[in-house]
């Protein structure tokens, strides 16, 4: 048997006014993007925002169904836009926000576990890393340099 040690290292920014210009400007159209949101049942919104290596920014929320499995997730929508439109352009930054009807968001908002599936495989694709910044409402935000650490042990197609 042997131990092995898996390390990831993130950015915490106090604030949005601490973001890199361009990581800010991203960050305001995921704000807006989130406002779109459809969410009647967990009123919790998420936008989410993709800055594509041509400049194009593609925006992407969360869009709820009765039947809850039928939903899907902002950065979801957002890549998949992207691919489609895009299908051979590669993605630099993400940037996440996500706030609630019942509550404040203070804490970052990190992409669920199909999310982070999903993105991981974009990466891989594009041979590129992408940087995610995510938040709540308010408050601090993290920032990642690759999707990889936000999921260290991806299951991709070398086990196909």
């Amino acid at each position: 048997m042997k131990k092995v040690e898996i390390k990831t290292q993130i950015t915490v920014f106090e604030g949005i006014e601490e973001l890199p210009e361009k990581a800010k400007k991203l960050m305001l159209q995921a704000f807006e993007a989130k406002k779109d949101a459809y969410a009647p049942y967990s009123k919790f919104r998420v936008g989410a925002a993709l800055l594509l290596e041509n400049g194009v920014v593609v925006k992407g929320n969360n869009q709820e169904n009765a039947a809850y499995p039928s939903g899907i997730c902002a950065e979801r929508v957002a890549i998949w836009k992207a691919s489609s439109e895009f299908p051979n352009v590669k993605i630099i930054t993400l940037a996440i926000t996500a706030s609630s009807s019942s509550q404040i968001v203070k804490e970052p908002v990190a992409p669920c576990g199909a999310c982070r599936q999903t993105l991981s495989e974009y990466e891989l694709k594009q041979q590129q890393n992408m940087e995610v910044y995510f938040m709540g409402e308010v408050g601090k935000v993290i920032k990642t340099d690759s999707l990889i650490d936000l999921l260290p042990i991806a299951f991709d197609k070398s086990f196909l």
